[in-house]
């Protein structure tokens, strides 16, 4: 059976460019079944789209399957009927399943997945609020319970992505601008996961990482903006498939000005666009109005109650205080977001997170405000991931640094 560490085959045939040969071959093979996952292939079907000989894929594909890394199928009802009873092969997920992490100042999300995409386990846990120790023993135990529900041992996990608010120092591995989490820059966040798992481990932002599972789901080339929408604020820059980071800070829009006397205070984790439109200044944007709109459809659900998702709701009965809330919150959205669709004239601007779910009744409204400030107007999208966005992304990279440890090193061998 293939997994952590494993070698996909560790003889060699004589010659070394012979061996370097067969192991590229392999590589190919694999690549091509990845591409198809989950669905299986034929050996005629992997000839055609490799562009080898078919006893080379079929040696490829002995090997693969003696290694744990394919799985067999028995052939199809078309090849049955033609008389033809072809093998299919498929990757065999669990060969090396991964593990993504989300880590917020209210919640923590856990996803594993297979080898071939596929999720294997989701779990949340939600709290008041944490201090950073009371954040990773919560961190320890949604781990334990992700793996459990997936039935995968910690051993098996292959390698595993977290995803943080802040800016992320790619040397460190930590968190430099540490989100509302007393002590959380001074965590190691990456060695905590580690000590879990015994496996290669990453720690990145969490809105790029939404941003890779965006542009994933929607496929295709050009610039997407991505933006994480929630308690928390953030974006997520990716050009024709590839992330964008600057030099690290990239897609802070939370730290966008929206008065001319803002000022970034270090000391604040929340940035001025953060604390004026995020998820928790929309609820308090509600109850203000509930004060002096008593008599409005907000005020029937309550004010000490009374949400974010409550305020959606509202005005997508067309309650005219609670439309004059979400009015405001896409004007300053989209005054502050203005600029940086002019300066990077995106294909889309795709909005994830929790406020995702408010649908077009905010939608419509951002997208009215940006149109009397951009010249070309992005497509303007709600992700259909929400909230898993992030545990997305992250599995997704997890899974990307299987595959770039998997296939282009000298594990790839062959048996003699």
């Amino acid at each position: 059976m293939a997994g952590k560490g494993s070698d996909m085959g560790k003889g060699t045939v004589g010659g070394g460019g012979t061996t370097m040969l067969r192991r590229i071959n392999v590589a190919a093979v694999l690549d091509a079944v990845r591409r198809s996952a989950p669905a299986p292939l034929r050996v005629a079907e992997l000839v055609e789209r490799t562009g080898l000989a078919r006893p080379t894929v079929a040696q490829a594909v002995d090997e693969l399957l003696d290694n744990g890394w394919l799985q067999q199928h028995g052939p199809d009802s078309a090849d049955r009927s033609l008389g033809r009873p072809a093998i299919r092969v498929s990757l065999r997920g669990r060969a090396a399943p991964v593990l993504g992490l989300d880590v917020g100042p209210h919640r923590v999300t856990v996803g594993v997945s297979d080898l071939a995409g596929r999720k294997l386990s989701l779990v949340r846990r939600s709290g008041p609020g944490w201090t950073a120790q009371e954040l990773l023993g919560v961190i320890s135990e949604v781990i334990t319970e992700a793996l459990d529900e997936a039935e995968v041992p910690a051993e098996d996990i292959a390698a595993a992505v977290a995803a943080s608010p802040g800016i992320v120092d790619e040397h460190t591995g930590r968190v430099q601008l540490a989100p509302s989490v007393p002590g959380w820059s001074s965590v190691d966040l990456v060695k905590h996961v580690r000590s879990l798992l015994d496996c290669p481990v990453m720690l990145d932002n969490d809105a790029n990482l939404a941003a890779l599972a965006i542009a994933a789901a929607r496929g295709g080339t050009g610039t997407l903006l991505a933006v994480q929408w929630g308690e928390r604020l953030g974006a997520g820059i990716v050009i024709d498939g590839r992330l964008h980071r600057g030099t690290g800070a990239a897609g802070e829009i939370g730290f966008i000005a929206t008065a001319t006397d803002d000022v970034i205070n270090p000391e604040d984790s929340r940035g001025p666009l953060e604390r004026a439109v995020g998820s928790e200044a929309i609820a308090a944007l509600g109850r203000q109005a509930v004060l002096d709109h008593p008599d409005s459809r907000l005020a029937e659900l309550g004010r000490d109650q009374l949400d974010t998702a409550d305020v959606f709701a509202a005005a997508a009965e067309r309650d005219p205080v609670a439309q004059a809330v979400v009015q405001q919150v896409a004007r300053d959205f989209a005054r502050a977001l203005a600029p940086a669709v002019l300066v990077l004239d995106p294909t889309a601007v795709v909005i994830g997170g929790g406020v995702a779910r408010a649908g077009a009744v905010l939608l419509d409204a951002i997208s009215d405000q940006l149109r009397l400030l951009t010249l070309n107007h992005p497509k303007l999208e709600l992700s259909a991931l929400a909230e898993d966005a992030v545990v997305t992304g992250a599995m997704r990279m997890a899974l990307d640094e299987v595959w770039q440890r998997k296939l282009p090193t000298p594990a790839l061998t062959t048996t003699a």
